[in-house]
C-alpha cells in the first residue's frame, strides 16, 4: 500500500483521476441542483428560502469532515514520519476553509429571513467561525515554517487543537439553547424530514464531496512537482512534455 504513497506514484494517480472526478461533479451537481431547487418542495414555515438549506449544510459538512481528515492524517504523518500526508493535508485545507466561509455565508443568508437577523453569536456559528480560524492559522502556519522542519509539528499542534471544537459544533445545538435548529440526520433515527428534501441534500453533498476532490487533486499534483522539481523522473516528465 505505501508503495502508493511515493511522490511518483500520487503524481500519476492526480494526473489521471481529476477528469474522472470533474465528469462525475457534474453530472451529480446537475442531478442535485435540478432536485433541490425545482422538484423538491418548499417548507411550510421557511417557504422557498429553505432551498439554501441544499448549498449550507453540505457545505458545513465537508468542512468538518476536511478538517477531521487533516488531523487525522497529520497525527498519523508525525508519529510515522510519513511526509506524503502532511502533502495531503496541506492540499485539502484550502478547500475546507472555502467550503466553512461558505457555509457561514448561506447561514447568515438563511438567518435573515429565518431569524431576522445576518448573524447572531449562536453557539453553532460561533464555533464554526472559530473553526474557519485554525483553518486560517493552519495555512499561515504553512507559510512561515515551509521550508522548516517545525512545520510538521506545528501543523499537527493546530489540527489537534482545533479537532476539540468539531465535537463541539457537533453537539452545540443539544448542549446549549440556541438559535439554529437541531441536527435532522442522525445515525439510529429517521431524517427529520420528508425523504423529498433530504435525498437532494445527499446528491448534493456527494456533488461538493465531488468538487472538493477534484481542487484537492489539482492541489496536490501542483505540490507534488514543485517539491519534487529536480527529481530524475519530474525532468523526464517536463522534457516528454515539451517533445509532446
Amino acid at each position: 500500500m505505501f508503495k502508493y504513497l511515493e511522490p511518483g506514484k500520487i503524481f500519476s494517480i492526480t494526473s489521471k483521476a481529476p477528469k474522472y472526478v470533474l465528469f462525475l461533479f457534474i453530472i451529480i451537481l446537475s442531478i442535485g441542483l435540478t432536485e433541490a431547487l425545482v422538484l423538491s418542495p418548499e417548507d411550510y414555515k421557511q417557504s422557498h428560502s429553505v432551498r439554501i438549506m441544499y448549498v449550507h449544510v453540505p457545505a458545513a459538512w465537508i468542512s468538518l469532515g476536511i478538517f477531521s481528515s487533516m488531523t487525522l492524517l497529520s497525527v498519523i504523518g508525525y508519529i510515522f514520519k510519513i511526509q506524503n500526508f502532511f502533502l495531503i493535508s496541506k492540499s485539502l485545507a484550502p478547500s475546507g476553509l472555502v467550503f466553512n466561509i461558505i457555509a457561514l455565508v448561506t447561514g447568515s443568508i438563511w438567518g435573515k429571513p429565518t431569524w431576522g437577523t445576518w448573524w447572531a453569536w449562536d453557539a453553532r456559528i460561533t464555533s464554526m467561525l472559530i473553526l474557519s480560524l485554525f483553518f486560517v492559522m493552519y495555512l499561515v502556519a504553512w507559510r512561515i515554517y515551509e521550508n522548516n522542519d517545525k512545520i510538521f509539528k506545528v501543523t499537527t499542534i493546530i489540527t489537534i487543537l482545533g479537532i476539540i471544537n468539531v465535537p463541539i459544533i457537533k453537539y452545540s445545538v443539544d448542549w446549549w439553547n440556541t438559535l439554529h435548529q437541531p441536527g435532522s440526520f442522525s445515525v439510529t433515527e429517521k431524517p427529520a424530514m420528508p425523504s423529498e428534501m433530504w435525498l437532494p441534500l445527499l446528491v448534493m453533498a456527494l456533488g461538493f464531496y465531488c468538487f472538493a476532490a477534484f481542487v484537492v487533486l489539482l492541489r496536490m499534483r501542483a505540490e507534488i512537482l514543485q517539491r519534487e522539481m529536480h527529481a530524475r523522473w519530474v525532468m523526464q516528465w517536463i522534457t516528454e512534455r515539451r517533445v509532446a
